[in-house]
C-alpha cells in the first residue's frame, strides 16, 4: 500500500512552514463517524456545517469537528457537545470553552471578533492542560487513520488531554499534532516527541523538533519564526512575534547591450534573443521581534524544487511547494546571530 506519508519521508520534505493557518480555532464535539468534509458530512447538521463555514470565511478563524480517541460506533444518540475556542496570536492566545445542548449556538458567536481575539468573556476560561488535537479523518486521508488514531489512543492513556480532530493540514506530515493555546503543529509525531510537546507547552514553550509552525501566521512567517528559534535556541513560546510580512517582487532582468550597427545575425539562430527567462520564485521579507528588543529580517522563498511526492494518498506526484530561509539579518540595533 502506497501510502504518502512514507514517501513524503523517504523525500524528506521538509516540515518548517506548513501548519494550517487560523489565528483563532473553533473546535466542535461531533461523536459518530466523519466524511471526508466532515463538516458537512458527519452527524452534525450538514445545514449548520455549511452556515459555519461561511460565517468563518476570511475571519481568521477555522471550524474543526473533534471527538474523543476511542471506537466510534455509528451513533446519533449524542446529547452534549463540547466547544472550545482557541485564539493563537504570540501574548494574547487564550482558550474559552462551554458544553451546550445544541451546536446551532454556535452561529451567534461574532467570528470577526473571535478571530481578532477578542473573546468579550465569552463562555469559560479554560484552564486545564494543553489541549492536544491528533487528526485521525481517514476518509480523508487514510494515513491519518493509521498513523493518527493509535497516537491519539497512546495519548490517551497517558493521561493526556487529547482529542481527535478532523483537519489540520498535511496528510502527508501523518501522525499531525497540534498544541493549544500556542497553536504550534507538528509533523511526523512519534508518542515520545509528543509528550515533550505537551511538556514544553505546560510551561509556556515549544518543542523545536518535528515543529511545522504557528497557526497564527501564514507560512513565510512560520518557517521565518522557525529559523530564528533553531538559530537562537529559543524555546519559550511568546518571545517571538511577526512584526511585518513583505512580499519581494520579482527583480527585472538586465537590459540587454544594443546591437551594433553591422550585427546582421539572425534572430532565429541567436541564442540570446531566443533563451527564456524562467519565473522567480515567490519570496518575502518576514521581520521578527524579541520580547527583549532583538530584531530579524528573514528571506524567505517558496520553492518546488525538491524531490516529488504526493500531496495526499492517491495524489499525483509533484514537486511540493517549500519554504526556504535564504537569510537571517539582524537589524541594526540588535546583535548578530550566529551559528
Amino acid at each position: 500500500m502506497s501510502l504518502c506519508a512514507t514517501a513524503s519521508r523517504e523525500a524528506a520534505e521538509p516540515l518548517a512552514g506548513t501548519a494550517a493557518t487560523a489565528r483563532t480555532w473553533l473546535l466542535l464535539e461531533q461523536t459518530g463517524p466523519w466524511g471526508a468534509k466532515a463538516l458537512t458530512a458527519s452527524h452534525l447538521d450538514p445545514a449548520l456545517g455549511r452556515a459555519l463555514e461561511t460565517a468563518a470565511k476570511g475571519t481568521g478563524v477555522r471550524v474543526a469537528l473533534i471527538r474523543r480517541p476511542g471506537r466510534h460506533a455509528d451513533r446519533h444518540d449524542a446529547t452534549r457537545h463540547r466547544l472550545f475556542l482557541a485564539h493563537t496570536a504570540p501574548g494574547r492566545s487564550w482558550i474559552r470553552t462551554t458544553t451546550v445542548a445544541d451546536p446551532q449556538t454556535a452561529l451567534g458567536l461574532d467570528f470577526a471578533a473571535l478571530g481578532a481575539g477578542e473573546h468579550g468573556d465569552l463562555w469559560e476560561p479554560y484552564t486545564g492542560e494543553p489541549l492536544v488535537l491528533v487528526c485521525t479523518n481517514g476518509k480523508r486521508d487514510r494515513c491519518c487513520a493509521l498513523l493518527g488514531r493509535p497516537l491519539a489512543a497512546d495519548l490517551a492513556a497517558a493521561g493526556t488531554e487529547v482529542w481527535e480532530v478532523t483537519h489540520i493540514g498535511g496528510h502527508r506530515f501523518a501522525p499531525t499534532l497540534f498544541v493549544l493555546p500556542y497553536g504550534y503543529a507538528y509533523g511526523r509525531t512519534s508518542l515520545s516527541l509528543a509528550a515533550d510537546a505537551v511538556a514544553a507547552a505546560r510551561n509556556g514553550r515549544i518543542a523545536l523538533d518535528h515543529c511545522r509552525g504557528r497557526s497564527t501566521w501564514d507560512r513565510p512567517a512560520q518557517a521565518a519564526d522557525l529559523a530564528v528559534r533553531g538559530l537562537l535556541g529559543e524555546d519559550r513560546a511568546d518571545v517571538l512575534d511577526v512584526v511585518r510580512t513583505d512580499r519581494l517582487l520579482p527583480q527585472p532582468p538586465p537590459p540587454q547591450a544594443p546591437k551594433p550597427p553591422h550585427d546582421t545575425t539572425s534572430r532565429d539562430t541567436a541564442p540570446h534573443d531566443t533563451a527564456v527567462t524562467g519565473e522567480e520564485a515567490p519570496a518575502w521579507t518576514v521581520t521578527l521581534a524579541h520580547s527583549d528588543g532583538r530584531a530579524w529580517r528573514v528571506t524567505v522563498e517558496q520553492r518546488t524544487d525538491g524531490a516529488p511526492a504526493p500531496a495526499s494518498c492517491g495524489a499525483p506526484l509533484d514537486p511540493p511547494a517549500r519554504m526556504v530561509v535564504t537569510a537571517v539579518t539582524a537589524t541594526a540595533d540588535s546583535p548578530a546571530l550566529s551559528g
